[in-house]
């Protein structure tokens, strides 16, 4: 069997869906997950609470490093993660070296040049300081895969595009090779309630996941899938359709409008998803979930 390399950024303990997903890269055959980094607000907690996860199915080993907790000039950023209490209990460990993250990222990409992909499911905050280091990087990765931005609603902006606007710009403006942006706009058709969450994430990592999802479902009766869809897309590009061109990202400080994502279509280094098979990526994700 074939494995892809992967690295997961991402800002774990917002919103549950980066939980979700975790769960199912951990759980995926074709899956090499070499390394999780965190970003954005209390990236101690995040790490935590990857950890938790990974434990659950016996991956001890996989590297989780804390990134960058600020955003790179202005913007809201992703300060708290409330699914921490779920974890508290255990007292986990909260002494990771701080801003390590780009190092480690770094350091593994030009280690396996051309093999990796790189997963952000998070604000850009890490993968820009990164490019903006090393301006390599984006060649040196076999692909980059990115749950954020709306490409096919408005003037709507997406949350992880948004919490650090000049990060967003800084990526999407790097000399990259191949970018898959999976938008909100196709991501929202990827919902379930929290009744069948509860009756279906049966099994581990899923019931660790399930416990942190309670605080979740504290304030919203539903997950949407936003990062799942995003990280089965790496093994199953077929699940979606997809248009290319090159990506544009406003910025500028004080600026409303910072944030907001658009495609331009030609020639470029971006794809972004257009369409999906909502049931087809339900059944992908929980036959490798359930999966001995």
């Amino acid at each position: 069997m074939t494995k892809i390399p992967v690295l997961l950024d991402t800002d774990i303990g917002s919103d549950i869906d980066d939980a979700v997903a975790l769960a199912y890269l951990l759980k995926k055959p074709q899956c090499e997950l070499v390394g999780i980094t965190t970003v954005s607000g209390d990236v101690q907690k995040r790490a935590a609470l990857a950890e938790a996860i990974c434990h659950s199915v016996g991956r001890n080993h996989i590297p989780i490093h804390c990134g960058r907790r600020d955003v790179l000039i202005d913007g809201p950023g992703q300060p708290g993660a409330p699914q921490f209490e779920a974890i508290a209990h255990t007292h986990p460990r909260l002494d990771r070296p701080e801003n390590d993250a780009v190092r480690f990222l770094q350091h593994t990409i030009r280690s396996r040049p051309g093999e990796i992909t790189l997963l952000t499911i998070g604000p850009y905050s890490n993968a820009a300081i990164l490019f903006a280091l090393d301006p390599e990087i984006p060649h040196l990765l076999k692909s980059i895969v990115s749950m954020g931005g709306i490409f096919y609603a408005g003037d709507q902006k997406e949350w992880n595009a948004l919490a650090d606007p000049a990060a967003t710009a800084v990526v999407y403006k790097a000399n990259r090779r191949d970018h898959l942006s999976v938008g909100l706009d196709v991501t929202l058709k990827c919902r379930m309630p929290a009744e069948e969450v509860r009756s279906r994430f049966t099994s581990e990592p899923l019931l660790t996941v399930a416990n942190m999802a309670e605080t979740w479902f504290k304030h919203t009766g539903e997950i949407t899938f936003h990062d799942p869809l995003a990280a089965t897309l790496i093994f199953h590009p077929e699940l979606c359709t997809y248009e290319s061109g090159r990506v544009q990202v406003a910025y500028g400080v004080g600026d409303s409008a910072s944030g907001h994502t658009k495609l331009i279509p030609g020639p470029g280094p971006d794809r972004v998803a257009k369409t999906v098979d909502v049931q087809g990526f339900f059944n992908e994700y929980f036959n490798v979930v359930h999966s001995a």
